[in-house]
């Protein structure tokens, strides 16, 4: 293990320092919440300004830790510690793998007060629908293909899962099966809680959180808000139809300073398409308390659904293309309507669009019990030559007397035929302006502000 490099590292999902164990019910909680959600190194003797304070006893202190995770853990955890010389000083690194016996909990506690999962770099208390997580994921049991056994067939709308499908693959007698929407339980056709998420037609009695707020904001927070809607349809249907929203606002706004020209409102819908994709098919439906939340701020989009990363997957792991699905079945219909092109190259396809726009890479995070991707939009300014700006005013001055040709501006502003053309064939190229005429040769070529 190579300390000096974890020491650039801050704190996060499965790194942490510490000073001591003076406190060892923090290094408790941090190992058990380590096996529950991704592994992760503690490294005791360092504090959190990155100084090596070094343990005095280590091989005691090393016994001594050991002994409190027996003590301490159900069900047991066997962790790696090593005792390292850094800089002359010894210092105790405690690996915790991801733990297929997971949940793991505190004895004196039990499993429903002493659950705890790592977000960022937090311990936090499980609640039951996390547990309930936590136990299905060695199982590799997902949650969305159990079966809904107090439902019968009729309660899935087949007729708009069929028309969904209409031009983009086949749909037969048997295609509710073989996607997942129903399966056979004791002889009789049940649907998937999957199924009944996607076409359930009472779907939100039995998930009232199954669908997708969207709101458009004044500036930077929530304490104006310009538009809401609340989209209560069929998955893949508000899953358009929040595209929709977005769409609506991707338009070019300009604004034309003394030296500059802003532009905003330049949203990359590729970027926004996969997140929101995400998010519908990576929720954890069995929380309640709140939908899928879409935010639209002057300076950022936010997309959110509840619950964290699946089990053993960091933000890193995204970035790098690792994919590991919650909802299989919801998945499953996603890819073959086409809205899930490739599995674990969503990011890569939001960071290349963002780059395009020159916007900052999308920037994923673990929030409470929720995960939230926000895509900045920042202003995009452009510098251009004071002589174009007046040139822009010299065009609008004449505008109502039908334009104004290049000798005209020439004589106007007093400066050669040839700078002003080749201030006017980089606006043209910009679409800041518009011009009017047989050819570009044409000496009664007129030139008018482009408009938004």
């Amino acid at each position: 293990m190579d300390v000096t490099t974890l020491l650039r590292y801050n704190e996060g999902k499965t790194f942490e320092f510490k000073r001591d164990v003076s406190s060892p019910s923090k290094i408790i909680n941090t190992i058990v919440a380590f096996a529950n959600t991704a592994g992760g190194t503690i490294l005791v003797g360092i504090d959190e300004s990155r100084e090596i304070c070094g343990i005095d006893d280590p091989l005691s202190t090393e016994e001594r830790l050991a002994n409190l995770i027996t003590d301490s853990i159900e069900p047991l955890i066997i962790p790696n510690i090593h005792v390292l010389n850094v800089r002359d000083r010894a210092v105790i690194a405690i690996e915790i793998a991801l733990s297929s016996l997971r949940p793991h909990y505190l004895k004196k506690t039990g499993m429903q007060q002493g659950t705890y999962v790592r977000v960022g770099s937090t311990n936090r208390k499980a609640d039951n629908a996390l547990i309930n997580e936590l136990q299905r994921a060695p199982l590799q049991l997902a949650f969305d293909t159990q079966v809904l056994r107090d439902e019968n067939s009729e309660s899935l709308d087949l007729r708009a899962a069929s028309e969904l499908f209409v031009g983009i693959n086949e749909w037969s007698p048997n295609s509710a099966i073989s996607l997942g929407l129903q399966m056979q339980s004791d002889g009789v056709l049940k649907p998937t809680i999957g199924g009944y998420l996607l076409f359930g037609k009472e779907r939100l009695r039995l998930f009232p959180d199954a669908w997708i707020q969207c709101g458009r904001f004044l500036g930077t927070d929530k304490s104006e808000i310009l538009e809401h809607i609340e989209l209560h349809d069929y998955l893949p249907i508000a899953l358009r139809d929040a595209y929709a929203f977005f769409q609506k606002y991707n338009s070019r706004e300009s604004k034309i300073g003394d030296l500059q020209r802003t532009d905003r409102w330049n949203i990359p819908m590729i970027a926004v398409r996969e997140a929101l994709t995400n998010a519908i098919v990576h929720a954890d439906y069995s929380q309640t308390g709140a939908p899928i939340r879409v935010a639209l701020f002057s300076d950022r989009i936010e997309i959110e659904n509840p619950g964290l990363f699946p089990s053993g997957i960091t933000v890193e792991d995204i970035q790098n293309g690792v994919s590991k699905v919650r909802n299989r079945t919801i998945a499953r219909v996603f890819k073959e309507l086409g809205y899930i092109e490739q599995w674990g190259s969503g990011y890569q396809r939001m960071k290349r669009d963002c780059t395009d726009l020159n916007l900052p890479n999308p920037v994923y995070e673990e929030r409470g019990f929720r995960v939230r991707v926000t895509i900045t939009l920042v202003q995009k300014t452009i510098q251009i030559q004071p002589l174009a700006v007046r040139i822009l005013a010299c065009i609008a001055q004449y505008e109502a007397h039908g334009g104004v040709s290049t000798n005209q501006l020439s004589d106007h502003l007093g400066v050669s035929t040839r700078s002003i053309r080749g201030h006017l064939s980089r606006l043209l190229d910009e679409g800041r302006v518009v011009a009017v005429g047989r050819n570009t040769h044409d000496p009664l070529r007129k030139f008018f502000i482009a408009k938004a």
